[in-house]
């Protein structure tokens, strides 16, 4: 498997947990504001999951799931912070949590698999800034 295949699997895996963890939250969220940016990122999310998916079928790959440990400790993690306190503050925290995962581990794999075609290092670029974004979206609420 060449860096472009890796790169775009770590993508893959990152974009899966993310829709994951939003829609997590999704029903907690009390704010109308709130709710929406979280329905737009997670849509962003499945756009480019969709774009990367397209990318692996044409290597014949199928995409990664996300680290079971990492799933697991993060559902573990949002269950037991909002069911101590459910306010859109903790989910705006968890959410920041998540992104700044995400924003340490692609930049890791950008690093890591240098020979990557650029396409797939557009695609972890793109969702790198989306991650960044999103988490300062998620200031006001902290």
């Amino acid at each position: 498997m060449n860096d472009t295949e890796k790169l775009l699997k770590e993508c893959n895996a990152g974009i899966k947990m993310g829709v994951s963890s939003i829609e997590e939250v999704l029903d907690n969220v009390k704010g109308e504001k709130l709710k929406e940016i979280l329905a737009s990122s997670k849509e962003e999310h499945q756009r480019l999951g969709s774009e990367t998916r397209e990318i692996l079928e044409r290597f014949d790959m199928e995409g990664k799931e996300p680290n079971l440990m990492a799933k697991g400790m993060s559902w573990l993690k949002t269950n037991v912070m909002i069911s101590m306190d459910d306010s859109d503050n903790t989910i705006a925290d968890l959410i920041t949590d998540g992104c700044n995962m995400g924003v340490k581990s692609l930049n890791k794999y950008l690093n890591q698999y240098k020979a990557a075609d650029e396409k797939a290092k557009d695609i972890t670029k793109k969702l790198i800034n989306m991650e960044a974004s999103l988490a300062e979206k998620m200031r006001e609420y902290l």
